[in-house]
């Protein structure tokens, strides 16, 4: 399948018959899975073509929402530690629907980033809160410093 992100070469191996990958924020393999596959080649991207900071991307972090835990897809934060980017992932075959923008809009009332991306690898939907308004765009931007 085609993805709106380049090719990389990922590292997969197997364990008991079931494939895993390496991801490079986590620094193990982990559980391949078609969501799992849209993050790493994304991680990739963004890392790779967009100057991203390994050391400012977390994956799976968790954090409460109305007393229930759940788990961010990925937030990127600034050098003083506040978030500045929050990216929901779905398998390529889920699409980019109001749903989900419910979804990711909800996670970061809590997170706060500036920037809300959604993608399945072959859509992909960026949010920016710019000026008091929310700008769209299919990009993902470059990375800039901030504080």
């Amino acid at each position: 399948m085609d993805l709106i992100f380049p090719q990389y070469n990922a590292k997969v191996i197997k364990r008991n018959g079931k494939p895993y990958i390496f991801d490079i924020i986590r620094k193990k393999y982990v559980f391949l899975t078609p969501e799992e596959w849209i993050r790493q080649h994304c991680i990739n991207y963004m890392v790779d073509h967009k100057n991203y900071p390994k050391s400012l991307i977390s994956v799976e972090r968790g954090h409460k929402i109305n007393s229930r835990q759940k788990r961010s897809d990925l937030v990127v934060y600034n050098n003083t530690g506040n978030a500045e980017v929050l990216i929901e992932f779905k398998a390529p075959d889920v699409p980019i629907n109001q749903m989900v923008l419910q979804q990711i809009s909800q996670y970061n009332q809590t997170i706060n980033a500036r920037v809300m991306i959604v993608t399945n690898g072959i859509d992909l939907l960026t949010a920016i809160f710019k000026n008091n308004e929310m700008v769209y765009s299919n990009v993902i931007p470059e990375y800039h410093a901030s504080e």
